[in-house]
């Protein structure tokens, strides 16, 4: 009896010993789960490093070059985490993609962009913003890059810590000339430029926001509001697919081929326009042979839609490895140059392995840290569905070729996030205009519902007010911390 007694107490104080161990795993578990995402970019930026000494050889400037590749390679990581958001987030939002169908999507065709069409070539300095002789020599330069490249990682990584999707292009602008103006003064800056590109943080949301609206628009109006709904999609959407399929066309020719040909504006345009009337013709059997059988509602829509936001998205991921890899490895590509030959007054060549950096860099970015930024820009704005997300992507590449034909700068950031801002509150619009007609339609009703108790806000105000207020001290939070980082840089280093 007593050995039964010892024993029971025996296995209980196991019981209570293993319970503990266990616990101490899912805290353990618990606590380092954060540090995974982290640890993994950690190692990301090390192999860079270690690359560059590779591929760059060993010389006097070999250990700035290192340093240099694992600034881009943190730069790249942000750019994944943060912009690749904008291509996925509506996609997702509508689910139309799961997360990781959207991640493994981006990933393959942000590579893609970067390796097949990206940077082709870059200037010295970011787009003109400052004059590259004002710099004086080549190491006032090289610490000039090295803090552009830095500052501008670290807002963009501050930036999606606080959910707030930013301009990346925006971002090393505003470095480099806060280098700029610390290495050489306000005189050595290209301030018609840098008045063009402030002009673009009102164009390129507005724009984007009004293109979205309207083809939203088109889509209730035309589609949605009809009494025989199925019919009308066998009718419209063709068209819209058409048109989608178009921009694109004319978007990837003008922005995303460089590298491969040079197209002009009305070249693209014709390129899109054939390829636009092409994909309208195929879309019409092929929408009236889905659309059977689809009872008369809206649920039913949103099949119709769902294939070419999937195409959209990856066509958009394209496109923006294609251009926006340079804000990772432009810099980069110049502190290499100006390190082995000294020169950094002429046009920069990117190296395959400085590309390398740029493109894995965004993707694993994107697979680390991206989902935040996809569920706020793709749910918590307002609310997406395949429809109003077709509208968003749409924007995105019709947006693009007015401001070029336009000659105005426009971020690629702005106008995705101004599509969903304008979809948002054309949904806003609609609701109130619905809500007075009835009004208007059953005046003896004080309290028609509870639609009328309320005014309707489907935008987020707080998220609306963020990422303006992000967008707006980008440029000059990222020149204030790049010439604080510059002069570090130099006196601790020059």
């Amino acid at each position: 009896m007593t050995n039964d007694t010892g024993d029971q107490r025996h296995l209980e104080t196991l019981d209570r010993d293993l319970a503990r161990y266990s616990n101490l795993e899912l805290a353990t578990a618990y606590v380092s789960r954060p540090l995974v995402g982290p640890g993994i970019a950690l190692v990301f930026i090390v192999l860079a490093g270690l690359g560059a000494a590779l591929f760059f050889g060993q010389t006097s400037n070999s250990m700035i070059v290192i340093v240099a590749a694992c600034f881009g390679a943190y730069m790249a990581l942000n750019i994944g985490a943060n912009d690749v958001a904008n291509n996925m987030g509506p996609a997702v939002g509508a689910n139309a993609l799961t997360m990781g169908g959207a991640i493994a999507i981006a990933i393959v065709f942000e590579s893609a962009g970067a390796l097949i069409a990206g940077g082709d070539v870059v200037s010295t300095i970011a787009k003109g913003i400052i004059a590259p002789e004002s710099m004086g020599t080549a190491s006032t330069f090289i610490w000039a890059m090295l803090a552009a490249l830095l500052s501008a990682a670290l807002w963009v990584n501050l930036a999606t810590f606080v959910g707030a999707p930013v301009s990346t292009t925006h971002s090393v602008v505003g470095g480099v000339m806060g280098a700029g103006i610390a290495a050489a003064g306000f005189a050595a800056v290209s301030w018609p430029t840098m008045s063009k590109i402030a002009a673009s943080w009102v164009i390129s949301p507005v724009l984007g926001g009004a293109v979205a609206a309207f083809f939203l628009f088109v889509i209730k109006s035309r589609i949605i509001y009809q009494d025989d709904k199925i019919a009308a999609a066998r009718k419209w959407v063709p068209v819209l697919v058409g048109i989608m399929a178009g921009a694109f066309a004319s978007y990837l020719a003008l922005k995303g081929l460089k590298k491969i040909m040079k197209i002009d504006l009305q070249t693209s345009l014709m390129i899109g326009a054939a390829i636009g009337v092409g994909v309208w013709l195929v879309m019409i059997p092929l929408i009236k042979k889905q659309s059977e059988g689809l009872e008369n509602r809206n649920k039913s829509l949103k099949v119709l839609f769902g294939i070419p936001l999937v195409v959209s998205a990856a066509l958009l991921s394209f496109a923006h490895g294609a251009n926006d890899v340079a804000n990772a490895v432009g810099p980069l590509a110049a502190i290499v140059q100006a390190s082995q030959s000294g020169d950094f007054t002429q046009a920069v060549s990117i190296p395959f392995w400085v590309m390398v950096i740029g493109a894995f860099g965004i993707s694993f970015g994107l697979f680390l840290f991206g989902p935040k930024l996809i569920r706020m820009v793709g749910g918590q704005i307002t609310k997406l569905n395949p429809m109003r997300a077709y509208c968003v992507a749409l924007s995105a590449a019709i947006t693009v070729i007015v401001a070029s034909w336009l000659g105005l700068p426009v971020s690629s950031t702005h106008i995705a996030v101004g599509g969903v801002f304008g979809v948002g509150f054309y949904r806003e619009w609609d609701a109130e205009r619905r809500i007075r007609k009835t009004r208007q339609q059953i005046p003896d009703r004080a309290n028609y519902g509870p639609e009328e108790r309320r005014r309707r806000k489907l935008v987020r105000r707080s998220h609306f007010m963020t990422i303006i207020a992000a967008w707006l001290i980008t440029v000059p939070a990222a020149a204030l911390l790049s010439a604080v980082i510059f002069f570090v840089l130099n006196s601790v280093l020059g």
